[in-house]
């Protein structure tokens, strides 16, 4: 089967690239399996062999996500047991996202009583959750995966083992289209991650029209975009300021830096303002 459409997801880093050295088969996904890694920081997969096709890492300070893809989009990854002779679970046209952090109750309240920064999935940030609405609106655009999940998210560790009532049954799996996690992949796969995530409000964020929901229908280069000209206009009012106080131009360097930094906390400001406009605040 061909792959077709855009296989890079733009921004994703490839610094942990392993679709050389893992073949893989072709597909056409139809679906996307989410994963949690149970840590804080990227997992090495032992040099890609239980890589999935993408992770992201939370970068709480910038509130983004830093993805990084390790296989073409419509390439088999590794992340789930595929036993010989069973049904495919990596090769039946899906995708697999890790998301960094955690979905055990147990392993947040140790994590956060040792100070170690994380995201508890199931009570993931607004702007987490955007983040991955963003990836799920791309793949609905691109390669046409519904946006839709049937499936119930269960809370860990409830979800986890083979007879779980929430894992599918091989011919449910073998259909499936839309979005499901880890604890409902069939055929010798037990993890219950990432237990009761959100998808709800992912979808709902993917789905949302700009009249709904204007940050979801800003890209980052239209939030950078407004924080440069809100910054023009502030540098403006500060130099017809100086000029008038008779002081100096600060040095091209120290400009330089201080605009980035400027222009990162503005954006931030700018998504802050239309996240409250968005719910009727």
């Amino acid at each position: 089967m061909a792959k077709t459409g855009p296989q890079r997801y733009p921004g994703a880093s490839f610094a942990y690239w392993w679709g050389d050295r893992y073949d893989g088969a072709a597909m056409e996904i139809n679906a996307v399996v989410w994963h949690t890694t149970e840590g804080t920081t990227l997992p090495t997969y032992g040099g890609g062999a239980s890589a999935p096709t993408l992770t992201a890492v939370p970068d709480s300070g910038a509130k983004k996500l830093r993805w990084y893809q390790h296989f073409d989009l419509e390439q088999s990854a590794r992340a789930l047991v595929d036993r010989a002779g069973g049904i495919t679970t990596n090769r039946n046209n899906l995708a697999q996202v890790e998301l960094v952090g955690t979905c055990d109750p147990a392993t947040h309240r140790r994590w956060a009583a040792e100070g170690r920064q994380h995201i508890f999935w199931p009570e993931a940030p607004d702007w987490a959750l955007r983040e991955v609405a963003a990836f799920v609106r791309w793949l609905h655009q691109n390669h046409g995966v519904p946006m839709t999940s049937t499936v119930t998210w269960r809370a860990y560790p409830g979800s986890y083992g083979q007879s779980a009532p929430q894992r599918l049954s091989a011919e449910a799996f073998n259909q499936y289209t839309g979005h499901l996690g880890h604890q409902h992949v069939p055929e010798g796969n037990d993890h219950g991650d990432p237990g009761n995530f959100d998808m709800a409000r992912v979808l709902r964020y993917a789905a949302a029209t700009p009249e709904e929901d204007p940050v979801m229908a800003l890209s980052d280069n239209d939030v950078d975009r407004v924080a440069l000209a809100v910054l023009a206009y502030r540098n403006q009012k500060a130099d017809e300021a100086s000029k008038k106080a008779g002081r100096r131009i600060p040095d091209v360097y120290g400009y330089i830096v201080q605009t980035f930094a400027t222009v990162t906390t503005i954006a931030a400001d700018v998504k802050k303002i239309l996240a409250i406009v968005s719910k009727g605040a």
